[in-house]
Formats: structure tokens, C-alpha cells, sequence
């Protein structure tokens, strides 16, 4: 028995790339900064969220950090941040600009291949349950009829 692997060079971007690793699904996110049709996988969603989340991470220890060094207390008692409050806003402020409209996608992209419209993302703003019901979709299995959003 010969077990044949595909290489993702083979897989085109408008094809969602099922088992890719982590660096493969960061490179993608950022390949298909706003491509709001096609396929993404589960692995190349979940991989992306992972990284996002460290990032965001790192970036809000250094966000504290920058406006917890240099604080005084006012004579109201009111904590006055330090110097560099704005750089540490900044910083996190710009990681969220760059990665608002490529998360979208991804987000339609990972509804597309669970044979859904991109549009059901706006079911996240349907307080308490939306968020929940959209999590729900971004954990399903791929779904073949899913095809459907694929460029022809």
C-alpha cells in the first residue's frame, strides 16, 4: 500500500487547505488578506486563532507594562499612566486595524466550507447566543457541497 502526499504547492489558495500546519495557516491568513471567497479549513482557521491569540497576548503584557511603568497617583488618588500609555494603545490599536478585515475573511472563507453563506457571520451580534451559535459553525466539519463557493 503507497500512501500519496499532496504538497501545498498543489493546493491552489482558492481551495481550502485541509491538515495544514501552523506556519502554512498563518501564511495563508496573510496570503488571502481579503479574499472573501473559497474555502478555508478547520485546521487553517483554528491554527490562525491560536496564533492571534498569542500575539494579542503578548501585545496586551506589553500594553500594561508600557502604561504601568512611569505611573504616578493624582492628589484625587486616581492612577495617571506613564509616558509611554500611548505607544502600548498604539501598538495593540494597530494589530487589531491590520488584522480586522483578513479575520472577516477567514471567518466567511471557514463558513464556505461548511456549506454556509459568509453572511451567517452576522449572527455574532445577536447577544449572548450569536457568538455561541458561531462558534458552533467554525467547529463543524467540512462539508463537500461546500464546493459551491470555490471560483469556477
Amino acid at each position: 500500500m503507497t500512501t500519496t502526499t499532496v504538497s501545498t504547492t498543489q493546493v491552489p489558495l482558492s481551495a481550502p487547505l485541509y491538515g495544514a500546519s501552523f506556519g502554512q495557516a498563518v501564511s495563508r491568513f496573510f496570503t488571502k488578506y481579503a479574499t472573501f471567497s473559497g474555502r478555508a479549513s478547520r485546521s487553517e482557521y483554528w491554527w490562525w486563532a491560536l496564533a492571534n491569540v498569542i500575539i494579542t497576548s503578548v501585545l496586551y503584557g506589553v500594553m500594561m507594562t508600557l502604561i504601568f511603568s512611569g505611573a504616578t497617583t493624582s492628589e484625587t488618588g486616581a492612577m495617571v499612566p506613564g509616558p509611554l500609555f500611548g505607544l502600548g494603545v498604539a501598538l495593540y490599536g494597530i494589530w487589531a486595524l491590520v488584522v480586522l478585515v483578513p479575520g472577516l475573511a477567514l471567518v466567511w472563507r471557514r463558513l464556505h466550507d461548511t456549506n454556509r453563506s459568509g453572511g451567517f457571520f452576522f449572527l455574532a451580534f445577536i447577544p449572548f447566543v450569536g457568538s455561541i451559535i458561531l462558534l458552533v459553525f467554525m467547529l463543524l466539519e467540512s462539508n463537500p457541497a461546500g464546493a459551491r463557493f470555490d471560483r469556477a
